[in-house]
């Protein structure tokens, strides 16, 4: 069966009672429906476990890493380990593009699937909107003469859609771009704001522009925060929903991890942590991006730190990143996955250097043999790396029991979580960390551009904000093209921005860009509704 008849085959529980499982009364939530719902009251207390699902290095053939998440937070629930999942909201962009929707798949996912992979509760389109009205604002105030003599407008508009027609345009007055709604600095901020009063103190403190002293200008200076924040008041409740097997899910805010920060609200986090003992959430992409912001940027921001990461691999990504092509990826190789183990023990080293405690999770598909299983298994042995199989994608939480166990025994043992940097760190201090310690370039080179634009944010006191690194998620270069695990290789800093809302500083290499185009063969082609019942969405 296709993921979406799976999901339509089992019978959801009243989102009440999901609500009532974790101590949520009726009152506590908003309803949309029956089976989803906005969370409606304030967490505090913050005693749950946290653990972090990521992967090694993204291929085209993916990897599971939700499908773990889900399953791994079903197989907590099977032990009687009060638990929820906390995972971000999908885009649309990939949804109708190559990659498809983000509920999981198989008998590890999330419902309602086409409701969450779709419009949802409206959170997107609150966020998209949010940040339309502040680039109108910014545009209605230079109409009306100027008075705070914006020369160069740094504030873009956005849409949650692939469309690559959209990088450039012209307004007539001026050359302009969209992101996607993803990548926008709304949604980074969104994510990271800890109350609404936070969270408009944030917009406000949006860089619109410069004048013609080239100072920075604010969206509070147009006195629009308190318009942007009534758009987003519903929308900054986080959303609840329940896995395949029930399991409570927090599903809230959706930044790329390949150009924004990659993970879901700081308020989600948080309420999960307040309402259970276990939180099972992920960050976007492998761990140089989401994993590396998820504890640089939002553990940094939020005061948090994770009990274990869940390293997520496959047979199937090893083996491409040890030299195979798509094609033949099918065909028997142990030599190319023992290539590929590389990148999967780069990954798992970088992970420590935080001090956090680390588990691989080997993703079983049912091409995978049972030698390959015992190469990856006896790799992870001679290594010292916890290792456990999961089989959720087709046993749903019953798959993932091993890796729950294990789970919870690292639990028990105690952390000594520290940052890759220092707040005090210049910009390019951090870069040279990142690069070096995580992608493990031998140089960065700053084009000239990108060093005006970090000597001027560190002038203006903004220095000691998080580097959040915009690159391809395929290889640990700034080259897609480039698998396995390279060295010696050098990145480019093309460009450097100050996201100053959401208190980081975006450094892009390479030719990573804020709005995706739609490949070849879209997903949107498979997506139809048939005697009124959507087909075709995974």
């Amino acid at each position: 069966m296709e993921d979406i008849e799976i999901a339509r085959s089992v019978v959801k529980k009243d989102i009440r009672k999901v609500g009532k499982e974790i101590g949520l009364k009726e009152e506590d939530l908003l309803l949309y429906g029956v089976d989803k719902a906005k969370i409606n009251k304030k967490i505090t207390d913050r005693k749950g476990k946290l653990i972090l699902v990521t992967a090694i290095s993204p291929t085209p053939l993916g990897e599971g890493k939700t499908t773990v998440s889900i399953g791994l937070a079903d197989a907590l629930r099977r032990i009687k380990k009060k638990t929820i999942a906390v995972l971000r909201e999908p885009s649309m962009g990939p949804v109708f593009g190559i990659k498809g929707g983000a509920t999981g798949g198989g008998y590890s996912q999330v419902v309602p699937m086409e409701d969450i992979n779709l419009h949802f509760t409206g959170d997107f389109h609150a966020i998209t909107s949010a940040n339309n009205l502040l680039c109108s604002a910014i545009d209605n105030h230079i109409y009306f003469g100027n008075k705070l003599d914006i020369q160069n407008v740094r504030f873009h508009r956005c849409l949650d859609c692939n469309d690559r027609a959209l990088r450039s345009i012209d307004l007539g007055s001026r050359k302009e771009s969209f992101s996607i709604t993803a990548a926008s600095e709304i949604m980074a901020l969104f994510c990271l704001a800890t109350s609404l009063d936070d969270l408009k103190r944030r917009l406000g403190n949006i860089i619109i522009g410069t004048n013609s002293k080239d100072e920075f200008i604010y969206a509070r200076e147009l006195g629009v925060e308190g318009s942007l924040v009534a758009l987003l008041k519903d929308a900054f409740r986080p959303n609840l929903v329940q896995t395949l097997e029930g399991t409570p899910t927090i599903i809230h805010g959706g930044p790329f991890a390949n150009i924004a920060h990659g993970c879901n609200s700081i308020v989600a986090t948080y309420t999960g942590l307040g309402l259970t003992d276990y939180v099972v959430t992920e960050a976007g992409f492998g761990a140089d991006l989401g994993a590396e912001k998820f504890l640089d940027i939002k553990c940094r921001k939020a005061g948090l730190e994770p009990n274990v990461i869940v390293l997520v691999a496959t047979i199937k990504a090893m083996k491409y990143h040890g030299g195979v092509s798509k094609d033949n990826i099918f065909e028997k190789n142990d030599e190319a996955l023992k290539e590929g183990l590389k990148n999967l023990e780069r990954h798992a080293k970088n992970l420590k250097q935080y001090g956090v405690h680390v588990i691989v999770a080997l993703n079983k598909f049912s091409t995978d043999t049972d030698s390959e299983i015992e190469i990856v298994r006896d790799f992870c042995q001679n290594n010292k790396l916890e290792f456990s199989l999961s089989t959720a994608y087709i046993d749903g939480g019953e798959g993932a029991i091993d890796l729950a166990q294990k789970v919870v025994k690292l639990c028990r043992r105690k952390n000594k979580f520290k940052f890759l940097y220092e707040d005090d760190l210049s910009i390019v201090d951090k870069i040279n960390k990142v690069a070096k310690k995580i992608y493990h370039a031998k140089k960065v080179v700053i084009l000239d551009e990108a060093m005006e634009k970090i000597k001027k944010i560190e002038e203006n006191g903004y220095g000691k904000y998080p580097v959040c690194i915009a690159k391809t998620q395929y290889s640990f270069t700034d080259d897609q093209k480039v698998v396995g695990t390279p060295d010696g290789f050098t990145i480019t800093v093309r460009d450097v921005e100050i996201f100053n809302g959401a208190e980081i500083v975006t450094v892009y290499l390479g030719s990573i860009m804020t709005m995706p185009g739609l490949s070849k063969k879209p997903s949107y082609e498979k997506i139809d509704v048939v005697d009124g019942e959507i087909v075709g969405l995974s």
